[in-house]
């Protein structure tokens, strides 16, 4: 973790490994062609063609110290829960009742920890009506729900690609249950009014006031409904400087966690950095990224007209996931991160990051009732490695390659 002081600053640019250089790298197109899993939908030339220029973003990182004494609220993200048919098996009984608290069982303590715990929960939670289902349509029976509230999530992120994959009933259904079960839980990126998507999060905590955006860049060419067009939260320009605008006027510190960039790279693409340069221009204070599916870098970055100062995490990666990809690569998919970052306040009373870090973690994927679990990369033994079935789909796998990955992309942020 990295302590942050209030007034002295640096120049600096977060170490990486050189895209051409690193092992773990492979082209997203290339992927395609022989992946029958890949997710987004839309087509990445389409989504691209808008910021084919390279977005330059000004590094800078300030100084680390241990000059705070202040209120705080730490917070922690997660990445994608991705509930592919394999997982769900492994969390239905021979009775055909479902319990998914084992997917979360081993990082439960250090969620509940946290005063803010956040979650991208990729898969809509439209019940068993609709019929569970695993990739390319996604839905989740409502026991995942009452997994997450147990683990101790304050904010579940609904606002990604796979949103509207069971339409306005997925949407609908889900909303009601979050409502119905637990109203304290905040729900972001889907909505079930205008007045909803309109309405911004903030979450207090100490004194210190958090607002939470989110938002996806797409949703697999589904429309949105006719009589719902404020559903989802999409990535619009307008909208998310205006969204950013009023949550300064409400919060002391802005959140965004955007559903972006291009699956199983990792490394940001010119649409992450175009949007990172929007985000810090109208005022963010943190954006915490998901949908590549991989873990991707951690950096900060500076609006250069008004020296303001936001901290990225591109992606988290997958949080729980089992994909029925084979070949190189696939051993990245097994990695995600653990967001974990102080707020406190600075010498003017706004927010500003005291201290920050990510968790590695991994998930362990065995055939059988309970097969599926995710753990901190800090507790993964090499035994457990050797008994992970991903194995049989890239044999590269190993607690050293997962290790290897983390260090390379993020240097000595990681633990």
């Amino acid at each position: 973790m990295k302590k942050i002081p209030m007034i002295l600053l640096a120049m600096f640019t977060l170490s990486g490994c050189d895209r051409q250089e690193m092992i773990y790298s492979f082209n997203h197109v290339e992927e395609a062609s022989v992946d029958n899993e890949v997710e987004n939908t839309e087509s990445v030339d389409n989504i691209q063609a808008e910021t084919e220029q390279a977005v330059d973003i000004t590094t800078k990182e300030p100084e680390i110290s241990d000059v705070y004494s202040g209120p705080t609220v730490t917070l922690t993200m997660v990445g994608d829960v991705l509930l592919h048919t394999p997982v769900e098996e492994s969390c239905q009984a021979e009775d055909g009742s479902y319990d998914f608290s084992i997917l979360f069982a081993n990082v439960k303590d250090e969620v509940q920890a946290a005063d803010i715990a956040i979650v991208n929960q990729e898969v809509i939670i439209g019940g068993e009506e609709l019929g569970v289902s695993g990739y390319p349509s996604f839905n989740a029976p409502y026991e995942v729900a009452d997994a997450l509230a147990d683990t101790g999530f304050d904010v579940i992120l609904h606002g990604t690609n796979h949103a509207m994959d069971q339409g306005k009933k997925g949407i609908t259904n889900c909303l009601s249950n979050w409502e119905k079960k637990y109203p304290d839980i905040k729900i972001l990126g889907i909505n079930k009014s205008q007045d909803a998507q309109d309405t911004i999060t903030v979450l207090e905590q100490n004194g210190i006031k958090i607002a939470v955006l989110n938002y996806t860049y797409g949703l697999n060419g589904i429309a949105l409904p006719s009589d719902m067009p404020y559903a989802v939260n999409l990535l619009d320009e307008e909208k998310v400087k205006a969204d950013i605008a009023s949550a300064k006027e409400q919060s002391d510190f802005v959140i965004v966690c955007p559903h972006w960039g291009t699956e199983y790279s990792l490394q940001p693409d010119s649409m992450q950095k175009k949007w990172t340069k929007i985000f810090a221009e109208s005022g963010a204070d943190l954006v915490l990224g998901t949908h590549p599916h991989v873990i991707e870098p951690i950096e900060w970055v500076e609006d250069e007209t008004t020296g303001h100062q936001m901290l990225v995490y591109y992606s988290l990666g997958n949080f729980v996931n089992w994909t029925s990809s084979s070949g190189d690569g696939i051993a990245n998919r097994m990695v995600g991160g653990m967001a974990e970052i102080t707020v406190g306040f600075d010498e003017a009373g706004k927010g500003f990051i005291v201290d920050y870090g990510v968790n590695a973690l991994v998930t362990q994927v065995e055939q059988g009732h309970g097969g599926v679990t995710t753990y901190f990369l800090r507790d993964y033994t090499d035994e457990m490695a050797g008994k992970n079935a991903i194995i049989e789909q890239d044999a590269n796998f190993s607690r050293e390659y997962c290790t290897k990955l983390c260090t390379d992309i993020w240097g000595d942020l990681w633990e």
